[in-house]
Order: structure tokens, then C-alpha cells, then sequence
């Protein structure tokens, strides 16, 4: 069974590396377009948010947040109820770029899934959510602090 998670992990990894080397030019790296979607589709989103939504770590999130800012691909504004509270949102350099961005994955989606039925893109999608919420139960156990016995 380690196999499917394996298959999983490259084809991850495969696509991560694409879009890394295709957004060179845009630099956008280290999957900072990811969290440049992400806001982009949660206008107002906070830190946190963002990383429970894509699986990561406060520390590395808030680092790709910051270049994105030096970059001036978004911007952050103080909540009007908490100002301790930050949102994001995107700039218009990078609503520009969305579009080239929601291009790339629609194209990557496609190759990725070409010789699949509409029956077998619709029987792996179901079961890749299951498979995700497996795994997001696991994830919400391991980083509030506990740990799982093997």
C-alpha cells in the first residue's frame, strides 16, 4: 500500500518542479504561487487560514507571504475590528498573473488526467478527498502537538 502514497508524492513533486521552473520568470518560486491562488480566491484570508489551507507551517508561510509583499504581489490590511489582526489580499500586479497561473494548472490538470475517463477523473476525485480528509485529521493530530504510535 506504500506504493499509492509514493505515486502520490511524485506526481506532487513532478508538478511542483514544472510550475517552479515555468514561474522563474515571474519569481514566483518555492510554491509561492500556490499561496498567491490561494489568496487570490480568499480575498482577506490571514495567515493562519492560509496555512491550514495548504498544509503548512506558520514559520514557512509568513517567509513566502513576505517575499510576496516585497514583491508587490499582495498587501496586507489591518482588520477594522482586531487590529492585531492582518488580511491579506492580492495586488493588481498579481491579478495580472492569476489568470497565466489558473492557465498553467488547467493545462497541467489536463495532461495530467488525459487518457482517464470522465468516470475515472470523477471515481479518483471522490477518492482523493477521502484520502485528504484522512489525512487532514492526521495532520490537525500531529500539529497540536501529539504524536502518532506506529
Amino acid at each position: 500500500m506504500s506504493e499509492i502514497l509514493r505515486e502520490i508524492g511524485i506526481i506532487s513533486r513532478a508538478l511542483s518542479y514544472i510550475s517552479n521552473v515555468e514561474f522563474k520568470d515571474i519569481h514566483l518560486n518555492k510554491d509561492q504561487y500556490l499561496y498567491l491562488t490561494r489568496i487570490y480566491e480568499n480575498p482577506g484570508i490571514i495567515n493562519d487560514s492560509l496555512a491550514e489551507l495548504v498544509k503548512q507551517d506558520r514559520t514557512t508561510v509568513s517567509k513566502s507571504i513576505g517575499k510576496l509583499e516585497k514583491e508587490k504581489l499582495i498587501r496586507k490590511e489591518v482588520d477594522p475590528t482586531n487590529k492585531k489582526i492582518r488580511r491579506l489580499y492580492t495586488t493588481d500586479k498579481a491579478e495580472e498573473l492569476y489568470n497565466y497561473l489558473k492557465r498553467e494548472e488547467m493545462y497541467s490538470e489536463k495532461a495530467a488526467l488525459a487518457k482517464l475517463s470522465l468516470e475515472e477523473r470523477e471515481m479518483l476525485l471522490l477518492t482523493l478527498k477521502k484520502v485528504r480528509k484522512n489525512v487532514d485529521d492526521e495532520w490537525h493530530f500531529v500539529k497540536n502537538g501529539n504524536k502518532r504510535i506506529y
